[in-house]
């Protein structure tokens, strides 16, 4: 699937740290940052987070909230957010159905090796849950100020 600025974005409902539930109707009304990643606790998504963890004031005083996802596990997520001081919610989609609706779960490839995985991406939602801006393979220096910077503008 290919995610267009100006569509509606895929609806989805996840449970999140926190033992809740969020969903794209939960969310309406404000505007949201979906942020996809890989794993938790790797360099990347650690740094990733981190960054958004450092500007969450300032998404927060432009009506934005921050939600990461990935396959990993609850338990997993409630490590790596206790492990970082992440005070944003972290959704797992171990079922990869969000994932595939949003067009993130693809093919990768290391070392020659093929497998599955969740491709870096960033997904700005607006208040009446239309993709705003999209951000594919996403590389994570300057990233969240990039982000921040559009749901500003937004």
């Amino acid at each position: 699937m290919v995610l267009t600025p100006g569509n509606q974005a895929p609806a989805f409902s996840l449970p999140v740290t926190g033992g809740t539930e969020i969903s794209l109707d939960s969310l309406r009304g404000r505007k949201v940052v979906l942020y996809f990643y890989p794993k938790d606790d790797t360099s990347g998504c650690t740094l990733e987070a981190r960054n958004f963890q450092a500007l969450r004031k300032a998404f927060e005083a432009s009506d934005t909230e921050i939600v990461g996802v990935s396959p990993d596990s609850l338990k997993s997520h409630d490590k790596f957010r206790t492990k970082y001081d992440l005070e944003f919610p972290l959704a797992s989609d171990e079922e990869k159905s969000m994932l595939e609706a949003y067009g993130v779960w693809v093919e990768k490839s290391m070392y020659g090796r093929k497998y599955m995985g969740v491709e870096r991406t960033t997904v700005l939602i607006d208040r009446d849950g239309r993709i705003a801006r999209v951000w594919s393979k996403v590389k994570v220096p300057g990233h969240a100020e990039e982000v921040l910077a559009a749901a500003r503008a937004l």
